[in-house]
């Protein structure tokens, strides 16, 4: 059964991953193969749904389970993907086609996905609060990742990272306060990993 659900949530993670490539590639002009993966790459939502995708690529080649610390690091970044999403970029465009299939594949079938076999089918044992701050080293990693491509580039994929617009301090609360807000949302999931277990153990 986990082989089947891991194959619905990466086949969902890749077709939302070559639809966006579609609209990028038509938003930039047919600028090339390279060019259009450079530009996505560039994206928390891009790198954390392949993330997703090779994970459970994975999962349906070998049969083997994923193991608890990626299970739960993975699915906080992706339900990070879907809320702030929601709550803070979705009213600010409308697309429409293949980019309105592309945008809630990326920020609503793949998260809710991947929370659904998180919570049915995840191994949660052996979590503690340690875990909490190792989950803190992807979007660490990509912030600093954002940055520095940044400077060199003069394109920053969100506001809150761009230090032109914004100057260095500003921008460097805002990542201490998405740091901070990854750490609240991974205690929430420790507590729900223990709930689980309490409850499969009445």
């Amino acid at each position: 059964m986990h082989r089947g659900f891991a194959a619905l949530i990466c086949g969902t993670a890749l077709m939302s991953l070559g639809a966006q490539f579609l609209v990028s590639e038509a938003l930039m002009g047919a600028p090339g193969f390279g060019a259009v993966l450079w530009r996505m790459a560039g994206y928390f939502t891009v790198l954390t749904n392949t993330l997703v995708a090779v994970t459970f690529l994975y999962v349906v080649g070998t049969g083997q389970r994923v193991g608890p610390t990626w299970a739960g690091g993975l699915t906080l970044w992706i339900a990070a993907v879907g809320i702030v999403y929601h709550l803070v970029l979705a009213g600010l465009w409308r697309p429409e086609g293949l980019a309105w299939w592309a945008d809630q594949g990326l920020h609503t079938a793949v998260p809710l996905l991947v929370v659904l076999w998180w919570g049915w089918q995840a191994d949660k044992s052996g979590l503690r609060r340690r875990h909490a701050a190792i989950w803190l080293l992807w979007p660490a990693l990509y912030c600093t990742y954002a940055l520095i491509r940044g400077a060199l580039s003069g394109f920053y994929p969100y506001p809150f990272l761009d230090v032109t617009a914004l100057g260095p301090g500003a921008v460097a609360v805002n990542v201490v306060g998405l740091l901070l807000a990854f750490a609240g949302g991974g205690l929430m999931l420790l507590t729900l990993a223990r709930w689980r277990a309490g409850v499969r153990a009445r």
